[in-house]
């Protein structure tokens, strides 16, 4: 048996007639992400050009992937025209505006994208299982949110909001496995481990919030978010059909000729190199 007959041949993507689902390896995993990468690239293109604005919300329980998709989403995209707004606790000034005003003060201008890695929902989701907030700050909230949603939209913002969810015990396994990894580690913080004896809190807390603010208008997209990986590519492509795009057409670009004149480098030896630890094959 020769060396290549010996090698398992590539299993291709099948598709499930019933549900219409497409299986993959991981390896088509890249390839898919690739392909939904370089297409968000096309929709970021069409919103510049056609004075669109966008804000993604990205919600969900600790450690449910918002990073991680968040990073997938906009790895080739241009970041003058995409933005990741993920804020801080609010200081002391802050406390005292309207709720909010920090937010809206990060919505996007024309042809941009904004993408909230948490947002305005703190205050259903932590504020309100941790007491946060009190009953009167929270019951204004849940009032005024869809309003204020139905607003942005008919401003003409594109308002789409995504809800990662995960079960206990895969929130668990995550948990463990950044307390394991010194290299995670970083990202689990007190409120993290709270969230894990609260569970059944922050599930009632997402029930009721669901209850006021999944409106016709402007709906709650919820993934299943068990997989990281399956959760991106149907995250990705779910937006991608959302957005109604169009191909933009560019000037052809051509590079210049070369300047012809005569040029010396100054000696290697009068500037300060990083050291050369290592050196990749080509």
């Amino acid at each position: 048996m020769t060396k290549n007959a010996s090698k398992k041949p590539a299993r291709k993507p099948v598709r499930d007639e019933a549900d219409g689902i497409l299986t993959i390896s991981k390896k088509d995993y890249e390839r898919e992400l690739s392909r939904l990468q370089t297409e968000l690239v096309a929709m970021q293109e069409w919103i510049r050009a056609s004075g669109q604005r966008l804000v993604v919300i990205m919600e969900g329980r600790d450690t449910a992937g918002k990073g991680g998709i968040i990073r997938r989403m906009t790895y080739e995209m241009n970041p003058r025209y995409c933005r990741v707004v993920a804020l801080p606790a609010p200081t002391e000034r802050q406390r005292t505006q309207w709720y909010f005003q920090r937010y809206v003060a990060e919505l996007p201008a024309a042809g941009e994208i904004v993408i909230f890695d948490r947002s305005w929902y703190n205050r259903g989701g932590v504020e309100r299982v941790m007491g946060f907030c009190t009953d009167e700050e929270y019951e204004y909230f849940m009032r005024v949110c869809p309003i204020l949603e139905k607003t942005l939209v008919r401003d003409g913002i594109m308002l789409v909001k995504y809800w990662l969810s995960i079960s206990d015990e895969e929130q668990r396994k995550r948990f463990q496995s950044r307390i394991d990894d010194p290299a995670r580690r970083w990202k689990l913080s007190p409120m993290d481990v709270e969230a894990q004896a609260r569970w059944v809190d922050y599930a009632e807390a997402k029930d009721q919030m669901f209850a006021y603010t999944d409106t016709r208008e402007n709906p709650w997209y919820v993934v299943d978010a068990e997989d990281k990986k399956t959760a991106r590519l149907n995250l990705i492509s779910h937006l991608l059909s959302l957005v109604p795009y169009q191909p933009i057409d560019h000037d052809e670009i051509v590079l210049p000729p070369k300047q012809e004149r005569a040029y010396v480098r100054p000696p290697i030896d009068s500037q300060n190199f990083v050291p050369l630890r290592y050196r990749v094959e080509r």
